[in-house]
């Protein structure tokens, strides 16, 4: 073997036992209760998406182009900095997200933390968190059933702030008339999700 071989190979078994260490560390840390946030990397047809997750339920979930240094220090400042990548606690999320992407699930079963919403945003991301799968509602709709049927903007506006874009399912807000309206991760993964429920604006 020489040396340059050696020395990769050096490097790569370095890198699985810091990965493997950072594992053992994270479970640990989980088991002992000195993991607030835990947070884990899922696959997509978006590319890579960030969730993250308290023990009470998911907090955050974000697409690609979300900064993580950001997110991380919004996490620290209004939950925990006890932060830790530990996919661990996140598989059963990442399974119905995997699931959810291949056409095969029609509802999310994993717990939500609302912390992160506050007020009449949280009142609208939980009416919105019953719009069935395939179907849509408009800005209007979701406004009646929060009790304020002339809040059609601020609805758009909680909307576009939903921390947990895919599994509270803003996309299926649209317009009165058909147009798709705004969406929190642009308007063409608005479209590309509707599309892979069979949904489509009215």
């Amino acid at each position: 073997m020489s040396e340059l071989e050696l020395t990769l190979k050096l490097r790569g078994d370095l890198s699985r036992d810091a990965a493997s260490v950072a594992a053992r560390f994270a479970e640990t840390a989980d088991g002992s209760g000195a993991l607030d946030v835990a947070y884990a990397m899922v696959d997509s047809p978006f590319g890579p998406l960030l969730v993250a997750a308290s023990t009470r339920g998911l907090l955050r979930l974000a697409y690609p182009d979300e900064p993580v240094e950001a997110l991380m220090a919004q996490l620290a400042e209004e939950v925990s900095p006890r932060i830790l990548e530990a996919p661990g606690r996140l598989d059963p999320l990442r399974r119905q997200l995997d699931e959810y992407f291949a056409g095969s699930r029609r509802r999310f079963e994993f717990p939500i933390d609302w912390r992160l919403v506050h007020g009449f945003g949280r009142d609208v991301l939980r009416v919105t968190a019953h719009i069935p799968y395939g179907k849509v509602s408009t800005y209007g709709d979701v406004a009646v059933r929060t009790g304020r049927p002339k809040a059609s903007r601020a609805v758009g506006n909680a909307l576009g702030a939903n921390p947990m874009p895919i599994v509270i399912p803003c996309h299926r807000v649209v317009r009165t008339g058909g147009g798709l309206g705004g969406y929190t991760g642009g308007v063409q993964r608005k479209e590309r999700l509707l599309q892979l429920e069979g949904g489509a604006p009215r």
